[in-house]
């Protein structure tokens, strides 16, 4: 089976079946309609190597993200992906595991599948790795950390508003010895937030102590060691608020191994608003960074950058704005932490 066929069967030249199996807006709709109602007829699976050479375009967009087994990310691939079909496109998917290495992999595909943009949610990356990329001009969106230039968007992610709506909740809450621990510092998404919530304690006059802030690495693993360092510190915080939700979700499981009831003893904020926030027990009280709308702002900044006439000369940029949802890991500051069985004063 091959487009001869569909052309005799739908009674029009092989030029115009190529061109309407590659959506080339000039066909006429009627001839258009024809071809795909035999194309759908007769099980026809185009060649999609044969469409690229054709149009000059692959219709594959690469989606590069930092690590698949963290929640926050499948979401953003799911609604990728279903835009993408929507508009028909392929999503060619990488995940790098925040190695250097995998992400050079990852662009080296890429080039090789010819794809027609890239978006890059990897929050911090060192974007000379995707040189090649851009020498390409090959159009490019990024979260949060990217430069401005041909062919490249950002996505700006407004992290104080959410952390400062955060912190007030916690000083409304009589809160004044707030922890907050921070994601990777190498990564500028993470300094970031980390900034934010240093700014929004200043604004309202708490102090900063900087033996409350831990450099975690977004993990629920570096969520217990995170809060295992505070309660060993010499300042007992009463709040903690966290860069990520995996995080909290640690701090919330030591707490439960050293018999430390949230939200009485410890309110504890996480920054996401993964699904799993709102069935942990207790619910999870986060700041939302929409993994949906963060998707859509991606394929929407990539699409209209293939698909412009002229292309934007240094990029256009997005803005997602974060803010808090309230649940019920988060209460009214107590006289003291608990401490765990077996602690002493310092």
């Amino acid at each position: 089976m091959d487009i001869r066929e569909i052309a005799k069967r739908a009674r029009v030249s092989t030029a115009t079946v190529s061109r309407a199996i590659n959506r080339v807006p000039t066909v006429n709709p009627q001839l258009a309609k024809r071809v795909w109602n035999v194309v759908e007829e007769l099980g026809y699976y185009p060649n999609t190597q044969a469409r690229a050479l054709v149009s000059g375009r692959s219709r594959i967009f690469g989606l590069i993200i930092s690590e698949i087994t963290n929640p926050f990310f499948p979401e953003i691939v799911q609604v990728f992906e279903r835009i993408a079909v929507q508009h028909h496109y392929e999503i060619l998917l990488t995940s790098t595991g925040n190695d250097p290495k995998r992400m050079e992999t990852a662009v080296r595909r890429m080039i090789e599948r010819r794809v027609d943009g890239v978006a890059v949610m990897t929050f911090g990356m060192e974007e000379v790795l995707l040189e090649d990329l851009k020498l390409r001009k090959v159009p490019l969106v990024f979260a949060d950390v990217g430069l401005a230039g041909p062919h490249v968007s950002n996505i700006r992610i407004d992290y104080l508003h959410g952390i400062r709506q955060a912190v007030q909740h916690l000083a409304a809450l009589r809160h004044q010895k707030i922890a907050f621990v921070s994601g990777p510092l190498r990564l500028k998404s993470a300094e970031a937030r980390k900034q934010a919530f240093v700014r929004s304690m200043k604004e309202i006059g708490l102090e900063v102590d900087k033996n409350l802030i831990v450099e975690g690495n977004h993990t629920i693993e570096g969520g217990i060691a995170a809060l295992g360092q505070l309660l060993r510190g010499s300042v007992r915080p009463t709040a903690v608020l966290c860069s990520n939700d995996m995080t909290a979700l640690g701090v919330m499981r030591k707490s439960y191994e050293d018999g430390i009831s949230i939200p009485r003893d410890l309110s504890v904020i996480g920054f996401d608003d993964i699904h799993l926030a709102q069935f942990v027990l207790p619910a999870l009280t986060t700041v939302q960074m929409s993994q949906a709308e963060l998707a859509r702002l991606a394929f929407d900044a990539l699409l209209a950058e293939v698909e412009s006439d002229t292309p934007s000369a240094s990029g256009k940029e997005y803005v997602l704005t974060t803010h808090l949802v309230l649940r019920e890991s988060t209460h009214l500051v107590s006289g003291t932490a608990k401490r765990p069985a077996g602690s002493t004063k310092n």
